[in-house]
C-alpha cells in the first residue's frame, strides 16, 4: 500500500472515495511519467531545449567505446540508448565527467563501480519536523519502485543528512530524490547531493 500526503489515508482508500463521489479520475491508471512531456521519450524532450554536445564514451580503462550526444541524456546505471555493441555483458553508465564531457561505462548490471554504501542528501524536508534523536534507523528509497532499504541517518545540519545503507546500493544518483520511511509512513525526503 502506498501512502502519500493525505494524512493517514492510503491511495486505495482515496480511490474508493473518489469512486463513491463519481469522480472521473477514480479508475484512472497511475501516472509514472512526467505529465508535461506526454507520450514523447524524455531524451526527445531534452533535445528540444538543450544543445547536442557530443563526447566520448569510455570504459574504466580509458578505452573509447563510443560517442554520446550529451551527458544530460544519461543517468547512472542506465543501459538503454548507449548504442554500444560488442562481446560480453551489456554496458551501463558508471560515471559522468561534466568537466571533460566524458561518459564512463562498465559491463555488468551489478558491477562494483555502480555500487555505493552511502549518500549525502541536501534540501531535506521533514513531514513532521526533524527527528530529535540521532542517529535515526529507518528505510530509504532512491528510485521508483525500489524496495525499502534499511539505513542509518545522521544529521549534519537541519536540511542536510548522511544516509548509510545496510547493504550496497546500485547507482544512487546525484540530483535524484531520496525518501525516508518508517515502515509505510513517509518521514521526509531530499535531493541526493553525493554518493560514496
Amino acid at each position: 500500500p502506498t501512502l502519500f500526503p493525505l494524512g493517514e489515508l492510503k491511495k486505495t482508500d482515496v480511490r474508493e472515495e473518489a469512486a463513491a463521489l463519481g469522480l472521473p479520475n477514480a479508475q484512472r491508471k497511475d501516472s509514472t511519467g512526467i505529465c508535461f512531456i506526454g507520450e514523447r521519450r524524455f531524451s526527445e524532450f531534452l533535445a528540444r531545449y538543450l544543445p547536442v554536445t557530443p563526447g566520448r564514451i569510455q570504459n574504466l580503462e580509458g578505452e573509447v567505446v563510443g560517442e554520446h550526444q550529451g551527458l544530460w541524456f544519461y543517468t547512472l546505471g542506465q543501459r538503454q540508448g548507449l548504442d554500444i555493441g560488442g562481446p560480453g555483458e551489456p554496458w551501463y553508465v558508471a560515471r559522468k565527467d561534466m568537466e571533460h564531457n566524458v561518459l564512463t561505462v562498465i559491463q555488468g548490471h551489478d558491477h562494483p563501480a555502480l555500487m555505493r554504501q552511502s549518500v549525502a542528501v541536501q534540501e531535506m524536508h521533514w513531514i513532521n519536523g526533524a527527528p530529535k534523536n540521532w542517529p535515526l534507523r529507518c528505510q530509504a528509497k532512491t528510485r521508483y519502485r525500489q524496495t525499502d532499504q534499511p539505513c542509518t541517518v545522521q544529521s549534519n545540519t537541519p536540511n542536510r543528512i548522511e544516509v548509510v545503507f545496510d547493504d550496497l546500493q546500485r547507482a544512487p544518483t546525484p540530483g535524484q530524490s531520496l525518501v525516508l520511511y518508517d515502515n509505510e509512513r513517509v518521514l521526509g525526503g531530499g535531493v541526493i547531493d553525493q554518493a560514496c
